[in-house]
């Protein structure tokens, strides 16, 4: 049996390792992520600044006036400043022998009247050998938990196990995924989007990362763009129109292709909207990809590739129900779905066997599915 590593071991293994040295910059959630590090002992030979600018005027002098102040643009500034005083004033005396790190992180968590979601935005740039180019790995992170103090001591275990891990076993993916949510209760939070880039993952493949994130249940839904970027999905589906077809695109079909267009011609005529506001998905899910038993990942990519070379966007769930996806996308604001499925696929989801864990059986899931902004395109 795996032996789990405490938050304090893990922070004072850093600190105890004279080669790793860097910045704590958090805001937004409390400096919980640095005062691991400061009570694990030794803190010294590890920290050599934290700061946390939390009023607006504070944090635009620091980092620059930006649009969103959760958001992976002003963590990115964040990562840019904190990184480059690092090399500035340090490098010089004692880069030679030292891993210099930025830790940062802009979140909301929950508020007083619990009317919002908690969330935020977290970054590691750091040098896997001294005067190497830096890594960075980026992560968002939804919050589920219903108390502010429990949402910020949950962001300090992510930040520890992020850092540890980034250290000990980014190269090792399933490791890293896995040590990502040591220590943190199930459910506490939910890791939807990562993207690693740098010397050390010159191999990585960021669209593997994010099924496994759905394959080992940090996230049920992950998603890229045509161009087979990683996306955060509240950012790219933020009050649009969505359309969604379901299937295996092993490959599309010109049938499934000619779905996509009529269906896409309809929701335009239908909801008056434009690029701008609509946005389509080619969704496979988790079931699909497992089908033979195991997780053939060139297949995966092979399909990805195709569907993003035809101007796709790809989506990745762990929801067999459309129901369970609906529901999900809901929390997002979005303003419309619209469901594009073959009359296959329209038996069964009119097929009662699916729904037995529901005590009203289809009834409830037809009620539950086509809320007031869902359609179905047949």
């Amino acid at each position: 049996m795996k032996q789990i590593l405490s938050a304090r071991y893990k922070a004072l293994n850093i600190n105890l390792d004279r080669s790793i040295y860097g910045t704590f910059a958090e805001i937004g959630g409390g400096q919980e992520t640095s005062s691991f590090f400061f009570k694990a002992g030794g803190a010294s030979g590890t920290v050599a600044k934290t700061i946390s600018a939390y009023d607006k005027s504070f944090s635009d002098a620091n980092y620059s006036r930006s649009g969103k102040y959760v958001s992976e643009q002003r963590l990115e500034k964040m990562l840019e400043k904190e990184y480059g005083e690092l090399q500035s004033l340090l490098a010089p005396e004692r880069g030679q022998d030292t891993c210099f790190f930025a830790f940062c992180n802009t979140v909301e968590t929950i508020n007083f009247k619990k009317d919002n979601q908690g969330h935020g935005w977290l970054g590691l740039r750091f040098q896997t050998q001294p005067g190497e180019t830096p890594c960075e790995i980026v992560v968002h992170v939804l919050l589920h938990e219903r108390e502010p103090v429990q949402q910020q001591y949950t962001l300090g275990l992510l930040g520890v196990n992020l850092i540890y891990h980034a250290f000990r076993t980014s190269t090792d993916e399933d490791a890293f995924l896995e040590g990502l949510t040591e220590n943190i209760a199930p459910g506490a939070l939910e890791v939807n989007m990562i993207r690693m880039r740098g010397p050390a993952f010159a191999e990585t493949d960021n669209r593997l990362l994010s099924v496994k994130l759905v394959k080992n249940g940090l996230t049920p839904l992950a998603i890229f763009d045509r161009n087979g970027n990683t996306c955060q999905p509240g950012d790219m589906l933020y009050k649009k129109n969505v359309m969604i077809l379901r299937g295996s695109f092993r490959p599309i079909t010109y049938a499934g292709f000619d779905m996509l267009k009529t269906s896409h011609s309809r929701m335009k005529r239908e909801l008056l909207c434009d690029k701008n506001n609509a946005v389509t998905f080619c969704e496979i899910t988790l079931d699909n990809m497992l089908q033979q038993g195991s997780f053939d990942e060139q297949d995966f990519l092979d399909r990805v590739d195709l569907l993003n070379g035809m101007g796709q966007n790809v989506m990745i769930s762990n929801f067999r129900e459309f129901y369970r996806l609906t529901a999900y996308l809901s929390y997002i604001k979005i303003q419309q779905i619209r469901l594009v499925v073959g009359a296959d696929v329209l038996a069964k989801v009119l097929d009662p066997a699916f729904y037995e864990e529901l005590k009203g059986g289809l009834l409830e899931a037809m009620g539950r599915l086509f809320q007031k902004h869902v359609k179905m395109f047949v």
